[in-house]
Order: structure tokens, then C-alpha cells, then sequence
């Protein structure tokens, strides 16, 4: 990357996080607070609501892991965002601010880190321009603002971006290092140590299993391995991540349920029972529904430009959080599958209309201003 390319992303980064903080803002002249599941609690918030809101609902629960360790019900989050986040904050102090302080500077941090990942992925495939428009996707999706808050999804999109950027360069140890740390981070990180693997065997074309590629092909799931080891010790539930679930409601539920059958519900059960005189509740189970088909709409245009481990990589992602049951939180998981935002980079560059591509990033802003202020306010949206 040179000094322009550098400076572009930045730049993106710091309108990004001015045009955020103005949505922050004017969100409590639109929905009144709730007070349940505010960062920081009420008192807190209450002193400063742009801090302390993007430690909103999981952020809570990222921040007590990280300051007390685990406590029952807790063990769906998995352990490495707030394992960094206990390393970082006991250097400066160890204080109760430090950890906020430390939790959201690492999510900005690792937000830049994994842009530039992107950008040098994404140039292998597509030209400057059509990458640079990905990044803009990313940031003017509706639950952009979660890069930048208190949640693992900026450091497992750094992991998975760098992940796949060194297994392109064939620097295996890198890659599958990274790989396994991802899978310390989020449940859906098997996605990418599947993804590599394949991409791993079939470049090496390995016809038997020799004791490196056996090696090789278990750095992946580390990450996940010492979780559940942990969780087996500590809880005797070598699964305890999958059946906590249920306690999130959402209609969720640790036994797998497929992906017809979830649209199922929402068809005909959930969105004929939403109550649409209370908006957040409309808006909400609709961004949920509409990310759930764009996203699988996406799969064929990323199955067509991308190589066969990003469409893994992909269909794996998607699928995953959907086998509890539900599209709940969905438009947040989607932000790491990063194939669908390079190829939607593309596919944009490509529509010559000018007034086409305005309407879609205006909606795209006007989607996530809302998402953002029901989210300082206290609602839940993803």
C-alpha cells in the first residue's frame, strides 16, 4: 500500500466516526431512552451517553468477562476479545474506566487494521476503485456502528481478512495462526478454519494426510479447542457456548434448525404478529428479514467472482448463526462476511447510472441512522 492509499482509508475511517457520532447525536431527538441495557449503567450513561452507549447490551456482557472472567450463562461470548481487552486495560491501570476505554480502542484500532487488510485482499481480485467502494459498503452498512463499539466483530474481521490475505500468499503458519485465534473469538470462525483448509488441501493438492497438513489443518481450530476444553473443566459442558443460546429468546434454540424453516417463521409467524404501531420493533424485524435475503441473494454473485474458499468461507458464515432459529442479530454477524461486500464493490462500479448508486447508499445511511439511534437509546437491533 503507498502513502495515498494509506491516507484514503484513514480518511474513510475519520469521516466514518464524525458522521457516526452525528447520528449518536441526534438519535435522542427521536426515540425516548430506555434503561435496561445501557453501558455503564444509568448513572454512567446519563454523564456520557456518546461514551458509554457504544458498551450497549453485549458490550456489558464483553466488559464484565473481561473485569470478573466468566459467570454462568455467559459463555456464548467467546474468550479472546475480552482476554485482550483484560491484558490492555491492566497495563493503564486496571480502573473500571480503563477497561471501557480499553475495549473501545481496540475495536477502532482493529477496525483500521482489518480496512487495509481488506483493501490489499481485495486488490487481488478487483481494481483500486471497486475496493475502495467495498470499504465505503462496510462502513455505511446499517449496523456499521458496531465496528466501532464494544463487540468482537472488528477483531475477528481483522483475523478473517488477514487470515485469508496470507493464505492467498501461501504463508500457511500465518494464516492458520490468525485462523485459530479466530476461532477463540466467535463461534462462526469454524466457518474460516474450513474455508482455509480446503484452500490449504487443494493447493497443495493433498492426496493423503501427512503429518505436516495434519498439523497444519489443526492450528485452525485451536482457538475453539482450548475454549472448549476450558468450558468442559470448568462447567463439564464441552458445548456450553452452543447451549447458552436459548437464554437470548429470539425464538432461538441450541437444536439446529434450517434455513427454510426459519424463513418460515418469519413469514408467517413473526411478522404478522409485529406490532406495528411500535417502530422499533417494525424496523428491527424487518432489517433482520431483509439482510437475511440480500445476503443469500449475495451468494451466487460472490460464488461466481471469488474462488471456491471465499463462497465457503461465505455460505458458512451466513448458515451458522441461522441454525438457532432465528435472524436475530444477523445484520451484525454479516459485517465480518467480507466476500459479499468485495463483490458488491464490484457489481456497484459497474452500474453506470449515477442516480442508482446514490439511492443505494442513501438508503444504506438512512438504514443505519436509524439503527444507530435506536441503539444509543437503548433498543435492541442487532
Amino acid at each position: 500500500m503507498n502513502k495515498k492509499e494509506i491516507t484514503t482509508i484513514i480518511t474513510l475511517f475519520i469521516v466514518w466516526k464524525l458522521v457516526e457520532l452525528s447520528f449518536a447525536s441526534l438519535g435522542k431527538l427521536l426515540f425516548p431512552l430506555q434503561t435496561d441495557f445501557l453501558g455503564g449503567g444509568l448513572l454512567n450513561y446519563l454523564r456520557q451517553p456518546f461514551f458509554w452507549s457504544a458498551i450497549n447490551f453485549d458490550g456489558e456482557h464483553y466488559l464484565a468477562i473481561a473485569r470478573e472472567g466468566y459467570l454462568p450463562l455467559t459463555y456464548f461470548y467467546f474468550p479472546l476479545y475480552p482476554l485482550i481487552i483484560r491484558s490492555f486495560s491492566l497495563a493503564i491501570g486496571g480502573s473500571y474506566i480503563s477497561y471501557a476505554v480499553s475495549g473501545l480502542f481496540i475495536s477502532n484500532i482493529l477496525l483500521l487494521v482489518g480496512l487495509f487488510g481488506l483493501y490489499k485482499l481485495g486488490q487481488m481480485f478487483f481494481d483500486t476503485r471497486q475496493v475502495m467502494l467495498s470499504i465505503v459498503l462496510i462502513l455505511v452498512f446499517p449496523t456499521a456502528f458496531f465496528l466501532g463499539a464494544y463487540y468482537n466483530e472488528t477483531l475477528f474481521f481483522a483475523l478473517a481478512v488477514w487470515s485469508f490475505y496470507f493464505s492467498l500468499k501461501r504463508r500457511w503458519l500465518f494464516s492458520f495462526a490468525l485462523c485459530g485465534m479466530a476461532t477463540a473469538t466467535r463461534l462462526v470462525g469454524v466457518a474460516l478454519a474450513i474455508s482455509l483448509i480446503y484452500e490449504y488441501l487443494i493447493e497443495n493438492k493433498k492426496k493423503i494426510i501427512t503429518l505436516t497438513s495434519f498439523l497444519y489443518s489443526a492450528l485452525p481450530v485451536l482457538g475453539i479447542v482450548c475454549y472448549s476444553t476450558y468450558l468442559q473443566i470448568s462447567t463439564g459442558d464441552f458445548l456450553a457456548f452452543i447451549h447458552n443460546i436459548e437464554i437470548f429468546g429470539g425464538q432461538r434454540t441450541s437444536k439446529i434448525v434450517l434455513l427454510p424453516q426459519v424463513f418460515y417463521r418469519y413469514f408467517f409467524k413473526i411478522i404478522p404478529a409485529v406490532n406495528y404501531s411500535y417502530f422499533p420493533q417494525v424496523y428491527v424485524t424487518f432489517l433482520e428479514l431483509a439482510v437475511a435475503l440480500l445476503f443469500l441473494l449475495a451468494g451466487y454473485f460472490v460464488y461466481k467472482k471469488m474462488k471456491m474458499s471465499f463462497f465457503i468461507f461465505y455460505i458458512l458464515a451466513y448458515l451458522i448463526p441461522t441454525f438457532s432459529g432465528s435472524f436475530s442479530s444477523l445484520p451484525r454477524y454479516v459485517l465480518v462476511i467480507f466476500p459479499v461486500f468485495l463483490v458488491a464493490g464490484y457489481y456497484i462500479s459497474m452500474v453506470r447510472n449515477n442516480s442508482i448508486r446514490y439511492l443505494i447508499f442513501s438508503l444504506l445511511l438512512l438504514s443505519n441512522f436509524l439503527a444507530q439511534a435506536l441503539f444509543v437509546r437503548g433498543y435492541f437491533v442487532s
